[in-house]
């Protein structure tokens, strides 16, 4: 698709020479492009990080466009941030997922791969993003200082450096943890075909890593994930924590508790997720709290084992799902809570963990992954269990539902930890000194010019 056909969406952000604002480095402003494949922001922690992230640089006095495909990123509407839409061919939309395209939908060759790519099992959006994305950068080269690519990590965005482009990468963990768990609760030598096939990408995921110049993550476990699944060496990889908007996410005394309500966040039906885990201890935790009941932040499962889990045990009217719902509307929910839980069998870092600890909201959460960084120790800020324990998870429930100034003590010591160490502002500042380290470096290096015929 010629770079021309892609659509921006608001005005343009203005030249950052002429804004005047410094973001504490004592350096220029920078012209940031933000790539981002899947913004969705109610559906996954991409579209969130792309918002929250753009926002506070804008705030910084940097400008950020934001070049992203569907589902398409919602961003918030200040100066100095621009969104514009680089579409694919959007195969995986609702009401319709894997559909195939009418002939006058197909614009060239990368629609092409994109579709082969599907009707054989795999999953094309990393690549055809990144050979999209490449063109279209190859076209405005000159407009930006520094390319920041949110986790595509495809073959399209080797090189750019070489073009006077610098490029920073975002891994929030590598999609082979993914990999392995479904693998794991695959239950037919079919269905282990299959998810092969579709993590097909990772293969490139990885050899296109190995080769970056500046990674960030966002928790030291990520990093150690990064360097053992991708083989990327560690000193080019970087942690920078992201955090909870503690403007939104906050305390608010006048919303009332509900009792009995526990909220947790599942935005896909994965085992990753660990909801099925949750879901059984709920069952065990209404033997001894009647009232007990859970809200998910995301879509109902028609089937699988969230589905089967919740008819085994007649939790029909005790599990509701909830999704689309307004930034206040969650918070408020949140903060109606008795308890936040994150059942998750591993996670990079857990924005929902640090969003529920900004609200007060006392947390249970499992140590997978990266959630104890986020979380802290138990007794302390959190309840912690291990992953994939349902036994576990409905004795600290129990207890807390059990224990209003336990509650209390975790929810606001909570809310401190957060306030101390994850928010958005200090993540924009520890990524902001990383572009201009790869800026550096990259000025050292030759560049060629880049060809526009792809």
């Amino acid at each position: 698709m010629p770079a021309e056909a892609a659509e921006a969406v608001g005005r343009r952000p203005p030249s950052p020479q002429v804004n005047g604002v410094r973001d504490g480095d004592g350096d220029r402003p920078l012209r940031i492009a933000l790539l981002s494949y899947k913004g969705n922001p109610f559906c996954g922690g991409q579209g969130v990080y792309v918002r929250h992230l753009s926002r506070e640089l804008a705030r910084l006095g940097h400008t950020v466009e934001v070049i992203g495909a569907q589902p398409y990123p919602v961003l918030d509407e200040l100066p100095g941030v621009a969104l514009t839409r680089l579409p694919s061919l959007d195969l995986y939309r609702q009401p319709d997922p894997f559909r195939t395209p009418g002939r006058e939908e197909f614009r060239d060759w990368i629609d092409a791969l994109e579709v082969a790519t599907m009707w054989t099992g795999g999953f094309p959006e990393p690549l055809t993003f990144s050979l999209r994305a490449r063109r279209h950068l190859a076209a405005r080269r000159g407009e930006f200082d520094v390319v920041h690519d949110n986790q595509t990590l495809g073959y399209g965005l080797l090189n750019l450096e070489r073009a006077g482009l610098p490029l920073v990468t975002t891994i929030h963990h590598p999609i082979t943890v993914d990999r392995r768990l479904d693998l794991a609760a695959a239950t037919s030598a079919r269905r282990r075909l299959s998810v092969r096939r579709w993590y097909g990408f990772v293969q490139m995921q990885k050899r296109v890593a190995r080769r970056l110049p500046s990674v960030l993550t966002v928790s030291g476990s990520s990093r150690r994930e990064i360097v053992a699944d991708l083989g990327v060496r560690p000193e080019r990889v970087h942690v920078v924590p992201i955090g909870a908007d503690t403007r939104l996410f906050s305390p608010d005394p006048s919303v009332p508790e509900v009792p009995g309500r526990i909220v947790t966040t599942s935005s896909a039906d994965v085992p990753l997720k660990g909801l099925v885990h949750l879901v059984e201890a709920l069952a065990k935790v209404r033997g001894e709290h009647p009232g007990a009941h859970l809200v998910v932040v995301g879509k109902r499962p028609e089937k699988g084992p969230v589905a089967d889990a919740i008819a085994r045990h007649g939790l029909t009217r005790a599990v509701e799902f909830v999704k689309g719902i307004s930034d206040p509307e969650l918070v408020d929910l949140v903060r109606g809570a008795q308890i936040s839980c994150v059942p998750s069998l591993y996670e990079g870092f857990s924005l929902p963990a640090a969003e529920a600890m900004a609200t007060g909201t006392p947390l249970v959460a499992t140590t997978g992954g990266a959630i104890p960084e986020v979380a802290g120790p138990d007794g302390q800020t959190c309840l912690a269990v291990p992953p994939g324990d349902p036994d576990a998870l409905a004795v600290a429930l129990n207890r807390l539902l059990g224990d209003a100034e336990l509650r209390a003590r975790l929810g606001a010591a909570g809310r401190t930890r957060v306030l101390t160490r994850f928010t958005w502002e200090e993540a924009a500042r520890g990524t902001v000194r990383r572009y201009r380290e790869a800026i550096t470096v990259a000025g050292r290096r030759p560049r060629t010019t880049p060809s526009t015929s792809n």
